[in-house]
Parts: structure tokens; sequence; C-alpha cells
């Protein structure tokens, strides 16, 4: 198993510690897919039309001999064509065919030990420089990775203190491209409350979360997590691995000392 340096809030190295076996998980990008697909499907709401759209009317066929198509007619409403009954799909006033169904079921489930396992290998990713680039993190000016730093970065509690620790640690890079890469989305999703597009930055992993959270929800695409409460999708956000994640020591010694996700 590998070892890594840890980091103060001032950028300092400090003493060396073993990383858990999570780290050495192999690369399964399929199985990473598969999980955060899942997550996603958990926010889906289901939507539909009412089941007797179209369908609350008289409406009965001629059937044939009498000059017309056998389509459903209204009754009481002779021939015209406006008043062709909605049990036809493709005629004026007609029901939709094949409408959306709430009933439907929209939520995609992962078995258990799969889901571990793309937690564990996204885990994983976050130590391989390569990937992290790949995924378009700006890792020049990071000590190592994956970086680990001291637990007294859970306790910080204004947003000041922690862009300096960020800025200190070679993160504001990083930081300042997801800063400015939020954009006005294309499409009607303006107008659906998802106007702006932006860039995921790096997620910070606490033992216990003593403010840090606050703190740090008001930077851009930066996401704070318990170790216990990792998923596939805060590793690997829109189903690409390698993101750029902070760990305090307290959350390094829980991965191993709960044998979390094995």
């Amino acid at each position: 198993m590998a070892s890594v340096k840890t980091y103060s809030l001032k950028g300092k190295a400090g003493k060396a510690i073993t990383l858990p076996t999570q780290f050495d998980t192999p690369y399964r990008p399929d199985v990473i897919k598969r999980a955060v697909l899942s997550v996603q499907s958990y926010r889906r709401q289901p939507h539909g039309v009412d089941p007797l759209a179209g369908k609350k009317n008289t409406a009965q066929s001629w059937q044939t001999g009498h000059g017309r198509s056998r389509m459903p007619r209204i009754k009481g409403s002779g021939t015209s064509a406006a008043n062709k009954a909605a049990f036809a799909p493709g005629t004026v006033g007609g029901r939709t065919a094949h409408p959306p169904e709430a009933r439907k079921v929209i939520v995609e489930r992962i078995n258990k030990k799969e889901r571990r396992l793309a937690i564990r290998s996204a885990i994983a990713a976050t130590g391989d420089k390569d990937r992290v680039t790949e995924r378009g993190h700006k890792v020049d000016s990071v000590p190592s990775l994956p970086l680990v730093v001291s637990d007294e970065l859970e306790t910080l509690s204004t947003t000041k203190a922690v862009r300096e620790v960020v800025t200190a640690l070679g993160l504001e890079l990083d930081l300042m491209r997801a800063i400015k890469g939020r954009r006005v989305r294309s499409g009607k999703g303006k107008m659906r409350g998802r106007k702006l597009k932006k860039p995921k930055s790096f997620l910070i992993v606490v033992g216990s979360d003593q403010g840090i959270g606050l703190a740090a929800r008001n930077l851009p695409g930066v996401d704070v997590t318990e170790v216990h409460g990792l998923n596939a999708e805060l590793l690997a956000p829109g189903t690409h691995p390698g993101r750029l994640v902070i760990w305090t020591e307290s959350a390094i010694e829980r991965l191993e000392s709960e044998n979390l996700f094995m």
C-alpha cells in the first residue's frame, strides 16, 4: 500500500501516512457510471397525464355501411370531424398516443456490492494525477495526490479562512476555473430553474463536519461531505471519475478503521 505526506493548513508537509486498501481498487469506469446514474435517478420526479385523458366521452364507431370511416364518433354530434372521439390517436381532437405515465418506474437500482465497488474505484481514481488532470482539474500547484491535510480544516468557520487554505495548498487555480466557467445554459432549461451551468471544483471529505460545511458552501463548485456520506456522484460528477479531493486525516482513518465501502 502506498503512503503519502500530510499537509498543514499553511501548505507545509508533515508526517507520512499509509493509504487504506480502498485506494488500491482497480479502475472500473463502467461500474462507476452505473452507480452515478442510479443516484441521479432518485432525483427525477415522476410525471404523466391523467389515465382517462381524452376518454371521457360517449364515442362509439358507426361501423360499416354509412360511407364514413369506422373511427369512434361522439354520440349526438353527427359526422363533424372536429368531434371525432379521443379514442383514436392521430385524429382531430384525438387523444395522445403513448403519453407519459406517472406509474412508470424510473429508478435505476444497482446491487449493493456493485455500488460499493464503484465508490472504491472512484476513490482510487482521485489519487491518480493523470485521471484528475484528464477530468479538467488544475493540479500543477497541488503538492501531492491524494491530498491529505490536518484535521484543523474541519473546524474552519469562515469562507475567508477556507480561501486562505485553498491558496496555501495550491488549489486556487482550480477554484478560479470553476468561478470563471459559469455560463448560461442553452435551450429551454433557462426557463425551468436551470439557468446556469457550473463546473465542479474540488471535494472536501472530512471525518466529522465541525463548521467546514457552512464555511465552504459559498465557494462555486466546491462540495463538502463526511466520509461515510460519500457516493459515486460526489466522486465522479457527470459519471466522469477523477475528481480533485481534499481528505482530512480523520477521514482517512475512518475509511480504514470502519472498513467503509468494503
